[in-house]
């Protein structure tokens, strides 16, 4: 019975090898002090910034703010003001943007909107679509260089977009500042030094008009940003990572607005790691495409508190099973996963996130872990699989 159990647990222990690897192989890879790399030598090409917007009259202007001083003779603002129930349209063509309204009854989410506004490009295509979420803020020079990328290259661009507390904001909206920084900066900053694609992250994205006028886009799906990287992947067009453009926006304030955010997030996550995993890692075995591997790897990591979360009962289990039985080896192979999951952390935080969390602080992350429980619960029994705007701060 004790070699049975012994057994069990260890084959769990494995599973976890493999996101808690490529975790830290991420990590160190991120470590290390890299430059700038110099702009692209591709001329800058004629650009559409594509802004879908539901309900976002409170922000709306500060992104259309940071959009017009980059943007060239002959490139466009679009602004799919979608099921609005505000004044978005109005808001943003005050702010110089051209706005078209799509209302639907049943097609409701990021999904349709983007595929109604790249069908009213189609009337006069840009050669680089830039796809910025109505609530975020892009950085000088981040549209010029996401740019010449996608143009450079012919393939999806993806710029570095974080995520930032609000002013004045408790400890567990830090420790997920924190989180969101793993995610979108350590991890597919490791990867592109590899030379190794990353996934989409919603905002900031470029991409060629050939490439984005054939996508599926149509789709209410809750995590839609990385379904589309699954598929241009799949079809040869893997994103690239763009560390040097910058595109940003806030937590929001209320805890109804995180909560329905971070679920929303998350279930998508998990979601997708069970149903796109499995086809991009076996197409990319069976056809001997290392980037679709490499993606499938990256997918594979759950969200940061829940690996962590795994990674602590996976070590109390195997820390029973040898107190009760002698059994050693799960209790070694779990110590070493430990080790190597803080060791992953501690580099994320030394070389990015010790402006968000003081040392200190970020031992009280344990905390965030364990008030991360419900959420995980919930995918199990009553998981989210429409997609949901969150609640603004302002309403």
């Amino acid at each position: 019975m004790s070699a049975l159990l012994s057994t069990i647990l260890i084959l769990l222990l494995l599973v976890l090898v493999v996101p808690v690897g490529v975790l830290l192989l991420q990590a160190l890879m991120a470590f290390s002090r890299g430059r700038p790399a110099a702009m692209p030598v591709a001329a800058r090409p004629r650009l559409a910034i594509l802004v879908p917007a539901h309900n976002e009259s409170s922000g709306i202007t500060a992104t259309l703010d940071s959009l017009r001083s980059q943007l060239a003779p002959g490139d466009r603002v679009l602004v799919v003001a979608d099921n609005c129930s505000d004044d978005t349209a109005v808001v943003a063509a005050r702010g110089g943007a051209e706005v078209r309204e799509r209302f639907h009854a049943t097609e409701r989410g990021k999904g349709f909107a983007l595929d109604f506004g790249v069908r009213c490009l189609a009337e006069d295509p840009p050669e680089v679509v830039i796809i910025v979420d109505a609530d975020c803020i892009v950085a000088p020079g981040a549209l010029e260089r996401l740019a010449r990328e996608a143009r450079q290259h012919g393939l999806p661009v993806q710029a570095l977009y974080l995520m930032h507390a609000p002013a004045g904001a408790g400890l567990m909206k830090k420790v997920a500042e924190f989180a969101w920084l793993v995610k979108n900066q350590v991890r597919p900053l490791g990867y592109h030094r590899l030379g190794l694609p990353c996934q989409l992250m919603g905002t900031g994205m470029a991409f060629d008009w050939a490439t984005l006028s054939t996508a599926s886009l149509a789709n209410g799906h809750i995590v839609e940003d990385m379904k589309l990287g699954i598929d241009l992947a799949l079809s040869g067009k893997a994103p690239r990572f763009c560390p040097d453009a910058l595109v940003w926006s806030s937590f929001p304030s209320s805890e109804a607005g995180t909560e329905s955010q971070r679920t929303r997030w998350e279930h998508g996550h998990l979601s997708m790691i069970l149903s796109g995993v499995p086809p991009l890692l076996g197409k990319g075995v069976l056809s001997g495409r290392p980037q679709l591997i490499a993606m499938a790897l990256d997918m594979s990591i759950p969200p940061l508190a829940l690996l962590a979360m795994m990674v602590m009962v996976a070590f109390g289990l195997a820390l029973l099973l040898a107190l009760v039985l002698g059994a050693l080896l799960p209790l070694a192979i779990a110590t070493a996963l430990c080790a190597a999951f803080g060791v992953a952390v501690l580099l994320g935080w030394w070389r990015f996130g010790r402006a968000t969390l003081s040392a200190g602080n970020l031992l009280m992350a344990v905390w965030y872990v364990v008030r991360k429980v419900p959420l995980y619960l919930k995918f199990l029994v009553n998981r989210q699989v429409e997609w949901v705007r969150s609640k603004r701060d302002s309403e």
